[in-house]
């Protein structure tokens, strides 16, 4: 449900948007190049399967790895903008929108790595259908964590509920406990 005094009260588009910007750069237009340069190649030159006795093997192994990758940043995101954002009550959205965008940057980073796991398999084993899958494994990942709107609303109440009981962020020391 959008609209109403809440959406009024918080600039909910401002806050998306820097995290977005940075999460649509990193997963969709990196790994749409490096496809891309993929593509080009299996197209105009030859890859050799430079490990063909157990190339099948390494594409299961590494399918695991982008598994536990996704899941990692799934319980990441939560994990993380669970902690407190806001440093004072006088600056509340901007610390929750610099600290949005803080906090998101490392696991937009770890779901494109994703992708990367693709490109080694293709240099790998020039299967340009493996890597393709990568890459829209990693988007779909993407589209699981991005910030939205409902997302952004459940993070406000719940910084409001810390900052209400007198809990504030305090470095980034303050995240490992």
């Amino acid at each position: 449900m959008r609209g109403g005094s809440f959406d009024s009260d918080y600039d909910l588009a401002g806050l998306i948007a820097r995290p977005l910007y940075f999460g649509m750069l990193v997963n969709i237009g990196l790994p749409a190049v490096l496809l891309f340069v993929c593509y080009y190649i299996n197209q105009n030159s030859f890859v050799a399967n430079s490990i063909p006795s157990w190339a099948n093997q390494l594409f299961y192994v590494l399918v695991f790895v982008a598994l536990c990758q996704s899941g990692a940043a799934i319980y990441w995101r939560w994990k993380v903008l669970q902690q407190p954002m806001v440093r004072r009550e006088e600056t509340f959205e901007e610390d929750i929108a610099r600290e949005l965008l803080v906090r998101s940057r490392p696991i937009f980073i770890l779901i494109a790595s994703i992708s990367i796991w693709g490109f080694v398999y293709f240099y790998a084993t020039g299967r340009f259908q493996e890597t393709a899958l990568f890459v829209i494994f990693s988007f779909v990942v993407f589209q699981v964590v991005r910030p939205r709107y409902g997302f952004v609303r459940k993070v406000i109440e719940h910084q409001k509920a810390l900052v209400e009981a007198g809990t504030f962020y305090r470095g980034k020391d303050s995240l490992l406990s």
